[in-house]
């Protein structure tokens, strides 16, 4: 696969009530094309995140954006651009951050997750 630059396609998803923010690196190609967070049907982790909250898992885009929000979650990636072969994270390089003060402005963040060690890399620097 040939390596190519790619630009983050899905907007921060966060409100003026959010409190914890999920940070990942960059959305995979399944999450790129349906322009949204852990699209691929085999993520674990909307399942995993309804289990954190309590609540059952979400189905569609708009259920997901409605539990996240509702409760106080915010998320997005660490990576703007990168240059990476397919979704593989271990492939990155040329590394264009997001900049998070659009989230950290906004809202009253107390914890922020990173979801992997490439997304905890980025943040770090």
């Amino acid at each position: 696969m040939e390596l190519k630059t790619q630009v983050h396609n899905i907007l921060p998803l966060y409100d003026e009530k959010s409190r914890v923010l999920i940070l990942g690196s960059f959305p995979s190609v399944k999450s790129r094309e349906a322009a949204f967070f852990y699209a691929h049907p085999q993520n674990r982790f909307w399942p995993t995140l309804a289990a954190v909250l309590g609540e059952e898992t979400p189905k569609t885009v708009e259920e997901k954006k409605a539990m996240v929000l509702r409760r106080g979650v915010a998320m997005w990636d660490t990576i703007g651009s990168c240059e990476i072969v397919g979704s593989s994270d271990a492939s990155i390089t040329n590394v264009v951050p997001n900049d998070l003060s659009v989230i950290l402005d906004a809202a009253d963040i107390q914890a922020i997750f990173c979801n992997g060690g490439t997304s905890y890399a980025c943040y770090k620097k």
